[in-house]
């Protein structure tokens, strides 16, 4: 190991986003020297919180805002003082029948008044036993995955046995999920509901052949083998302070306001991280680098030839509330209409259209979004005069809203206008009077676009997943079987976890690994154990 006090490491972790956080914490809990470079003033990338309206005291989660992904191994292993809060509503998706408003409630405590919501929607039974048995599947594949992704990565044929069930392969690995949602359900609404889990944070549609929507939906319904999506108490800066802490408690050094701007070497000997900070240049060496941001910025570092550029397609929106609005359909109470994820324009065929205009360069006529208010389940991200008003918070994450969209500076105005105007379609009074006012009388709401994203968090394209999504298998090795298990075994450390490079030496921990994407501190995890055993070998 490095001696303290030299600029030699056994480990440099670009960027100290959640993920870089997870493997500098396994690391040094290992007995190595540890080095986080930070391009920010703070740790937590895009898991932070933040008082965004001035003399608002609510610290809102500003970019991620719910965690499924995040294992509950890497929790205790790294003894986390993190509590995620369960919501009760799962969604509520308003709709008009009959020329009247309502609304399909799903109350994951109460199957009983969901099952009456459907039937209420739709007239019978028939699509609440659909969604059932669906969800039913979903539950047992999500058992069945998600151990492995704190796993060396199984091949393709492996991780079909441990599914066990060919249907369901096909379904979620094989074939569109358009076609199953198509087969499975019949109406329309919820159709919609079950899609939108393929699509947040992927630009794609139902029937997209490279299956793009496949593994965002994976990925949406499988974390912890149960697929509910909580709420960090305290907002999603605890959930990085805690990974912060954890690595500090152990040994590691974190450095922020210190930008990498290159990684050289040969991969044979000790690599060089050169980085930059407010009292100059330096550079430090390292005999493995785990990087915690996109592929493209690490053939950047690099200086190799990218892959193709990625493109982010959200629209991401806080807002603070002098109170919740009232519904237009008279049965739904908005406690639990927006304690879940709350659906806007998210029919079957509403989201097909608005991918089409999406993709033909115009902004959706009619923008689907998704709504949640983390205050109904965590009020303590609110100060003591914000709750004795009775405000609460608002998060909207638009789909279908590419950054090729965002090149006219004022697309963003009239993105923003145009999602809140179908929220106000469905509310009996505008958002806009029940928005607070901040310390200079503006209306507590902002709007991030993947521009920005990318200017503010240096996320590639705006890409939240930093490039798309992986299935969470490795590709099958030349002369394997299908029936016989994957072939031969991959051929180093790196490789078996699923973070490897192009160099033997560095390693991608961030959201762009086999098993990345979300939340979900598996790539850090991922990395450290392949780094671990490298370090372990004094032949590598």
């Amino acid at each position: 190991m490095a001696t303290n006090g030299s600029s030699r490491y056994d480990a440099v972790i670009v960027g100290g986003g959640h993920n870089g956080l997870v493997a500098a914490a396994y690391l040094a809990r290992g007995g190595y020297r540890v080095l986080v470079l930070e391009r920010l003033a703070r740790t937590g990338g895009a898991a932070v919180s933040a008082a965004a309206f001035p003399g608002v005291d609510a610290r809102l989660s500003r970019y991620s805002y719910l965690v499924s992904l995040l294992p509950a191994k890497v929790v205790r292993e790294l003894g986390l003082r993190l509590e995620l809060r369960r919501r009760r509503i799962s969604s509520y998706t308003p709709a008009v029948r009959d020329g009247k408003p309502t609304g399909l409630l799903v109350d994951a405590g109460d199957p009983g008044r969901t099952r009456e919501s459907f039937r209420a929607l739709t007239g019978s039974d028939r699509e609440w036993r659909a969604w059932q048995e669906f969800y039913g599947t979903t539950g047992r594949v999500a058992e069945r995955v998600f151990p492995t992704l704190t796993e060396p990565l199984p091949s393709r044929a492996e991780l079909r046995r441990r599914i066990g069930d060919e249907a369901a392969w096909t379904a979620l690995f094989e074939r569109p999920l358009g076609e199953t949602v198509e087969r499975t359900f019949t109406d329309d609404l919820v159709r919609g509901v079950v899609l939108t889990d393929a699509l947040i944070g992927t630009f794609t549609h139902a029937h997209d052949p490279a299956l793009r929507q496949n593994r965002c939906f994976l990925y949406h319904v499988i974390g912890n083998g149960t697929g509910d999506w909580d709420v960090p108490v305290g907002g999603m800066g605890a959930v990085t302070d805690a990974l912060a802490g954890a690595a500090l408690a152990a040994g590691a050094e974190i450095r922020t306001g210190h930008e990498v701007t290159a990684i050289a070497g040969d991969g044979r000997g000790d690599a060089e991280v050169s980085y930059r900070h407010a009292d100059g240049e330096a550079t430090v060496t390292a005999r493995r680098v785990l990087v915690n941001a996109a592929p493209a910025t690490l053939a950047r570092l690099l200086g190799t030839a990218p892959e193709p550029a990625p493109e982010g397609a959200q629209l991401k929106v806080n807002m603070v509330l002098r109170r919740l609005p009232r519904l237009r359909d008279p049965g739904a109470d908005p406690r639990d209409a927006f304690a879940g994820t709350f659906h806007i324009a998210e029919g079957y065929r509403q989201l097909e259209t608005a991918y089409a205009e999406a993709a033909a360069g115009r902004m959706p006529s009619a923008p689907p979004s998704e709504i949640y208010c983390h205050t109904l389940t965590d009020p303590s991200i609110l100060g003591p005069e914000a709750l004795r008003q009775g405000m609460q918070t608002l998060t909207l994450f638009g789909l279908h809203m590419p950054a090729r969209l965002f090149g006219d500076p004022a697309a963003k105005e009239r993105a923003l206008a145009a999602s809140l105007a179908q929220l106000d379609a469905v509310l009996a009074e505008p958002i806009a009077d029940c928005l607070a006012v901040d310390a200079d009388g503006r209306p507590c709401v902002e709007a991030r676009t993947p521009p920005e994203l990318e200017r503010e968090l240096g996320l590639p394209g705006g890409h939240i997943f930093h490039r798309d999504l992986a299935f969470p298998f490795g590709a099958e090795q030349p002369g394997a079987a299908e029936g016989a298990g994957g072939g031969a075994t991959a051929a180093t450390a790196a490789e078996r976890w699923g973070v490897a490079t192009a160099r033997p030496d560095v390693l991608l921990c961030g959201a762009g690994a086999v098993r990345g994407g979300g939340v979900s501190g598996i790539p850090g995890h991922n990395a450290a154990q392949a780094a671990l055993e490298d370090l372990a070998n004094p032949a590598r």
